[in-house]
């Protein structure tokens, strides 16, 4: 596996992450608190997040594929990015698990 195919998959868990993190907090600021102009930016930030939710999903999905990971764990990986402050929790796990795979297949091309 490429290390370019974890490090999209990282930098849009972080993308998303972000996202769905101001999402709530704009969510808050229109309900809870009634601000005015809250509103445009949910609306804005909700847009956002969901086109590159997308996104996330589609290097996700491509990510466990290659990874040759069990159902279970790519759907918690996809759902990840629904969850706020999840994607952050589970990308720092994947990483970890997944950086001496990198190293190892890099170590191997290296060799051949």
């Amino acid at each position: 596996m490429k290390k370019s195919v974890l490090t999209r998959y990282r930098i849009m868990a972080y993308v998303t992450g972000v996202l769905l993190v101001l999402l709530c907090l704009g969510m808050i600021a229109k309900y809870a608190l009634g601000m005015d102009g809250a509103a445009d930016l949910t609306r804005v930030i909700a847009i956002a997040h969901g086109w590159l939710y997308v996104v996330y999903l589609v290097f996700a999905f491509d990510l466990g594929s290659k990874a040759k990971w069990p159902v279970g764990k790519q759907l918690w990986v996809l759902i990840a990015g629904t969850i706020p402050t999840a994607a952050f929790f589970v990308e720092r796990k994947v990483s970890a698990e997944l950086e001496a795979k990198v190293a190892d297949d890099g170590a191997n091309l290296a060799k051949a």
